[in-house]
């Protein structure tokens, strides 16, 4: 089954949403929920999923949003492809690197994402993400697969220069619609554990791997996770990139302003996202008031910081 969450036209500020399972060309909704967050906190979302007859919407330019919207959680995995490891010069860790995001992160799987200026280092990082499906807390690696919903396809957008600041990465990671999410939740049975993944920057393979190269995997991750806190309902865990990002390259490469970059895993899907340079803000001024040149470019300055 394929689960996802689909803007619908409303004219408004905010684009109302609601859940939907794909039946080959065709998105279906499942009435009452406004998002697949709000489907996997209620009991029995398997069945309400599977005999949902509601509306149907095209697959086909569908405007889908992140497909958990409001996790409660995002949970991140560094360095967990012995590949990706290795292209970086580090051994193999015995535990998983964590670092987490937030919900405002996240945006969908065909949104143009926008380069900040404030850093010219924007690197790529195809991941698989695990979605939780039930209330999970200390639960072993030997059951974690009950609690595990089922996977989904992330591109960890990574402002390089932030992140190699300091020693702790979580400013190169936490911007503003910078992760996309998506296209679909496939539940568990749908996905090969050994599916290829992949990135290609305007039609350029930048990388390919296997997610069965993770050196800790999707059961591991819940059970080690869940031992420090409570997984919910809709929480993701991103699961960490394959080997070619942009950073390991000499020299180095990034993306650039009008790039397209298209992440995907077999068996769930691709993401499709143009790269946008950074509007300038304009200078703020009070009304009637007309700056001279040079302080407009103060304001603005100060507008960005």
């Amino acid at each position: 089954m394929k689960l996802a969450t689909l803007r619908l036209p409303s004219g408004g500020a905010a684009a109302e949403t609601v859940v939907v399972r794909q039946d080959g060309d065709t998105f279906t909704e499942i009435p009452g929920y406004a998002d697949l967050g709000a489907l996997l906190a209620a009991e029995g979302w398997r069945e309400i999923a599977q005999t949902a007859d509601g509306a149907a919407h095209p697959v086909r330019g569908a405007d889908l949003a992140p497909v958990i919207p409001s996790p409660s959680k995002v949970l991140c995995v560094g360095l967990n492809y012995a590949s990706h490891i290795q292209e970086m010069g580090r051994e193999l860790p015995q535990y998983p690197t964590l670092f987490a995001k937030f919900a405002e992160t996240l945006t969908g799987p065909n949104d143009d994402v926008e380069l900040p200026a404030a850093d010219p280092a924007i690197d790529w990082e195809a991941e698989l993400v695990v979605v939780v499906g039930k209330r999970a807390r200390r639960v072993s690696e030997a059951e974690a697969g009950e609690y595990i919903a089922g996977f989904t396809v992330a591109n960890d957008i990574s402002m390089r220069s932030y992140q190699f600041r300091t020693k702790e990465w979580l400013q190169g990671k936490l911007w503003e619609a910078s992760t996309p999410v998506g296209p679909v939740m496939v539940t568990p049975e749908e996905l090969d554990r050994n599916a290829a993944i992949t990135t290609h920057v305007d039609g350029a393979e930048m990388q390919r791997g296997s997610i069965g190269d993770l050196v800790h995997g999707p059961e591991y991750l819940v059970s080690y996770i869940s031992e420090m806190i409570t997984l919910n309902p809709g929480d993701l865990i991103l699961t960490g990139t394959t080997g070619g990002v942009g950073r390991a390259r000499r020299p180095e490469v990034y993306i650039t302003d009008g790039q397209t970059v298209t992440v995907a895993i077999e068996g769930i899907g691709e993401l499709r996202n143009v790269a946008r340079a950074q509007a300038e803000l304009p200078a703020v001024a009070p009304a009637g008031v007309e700056l001279p040149a040079v302080a407009a470019a103060g304001a603005a300055r100060e507008a960005r910081a």
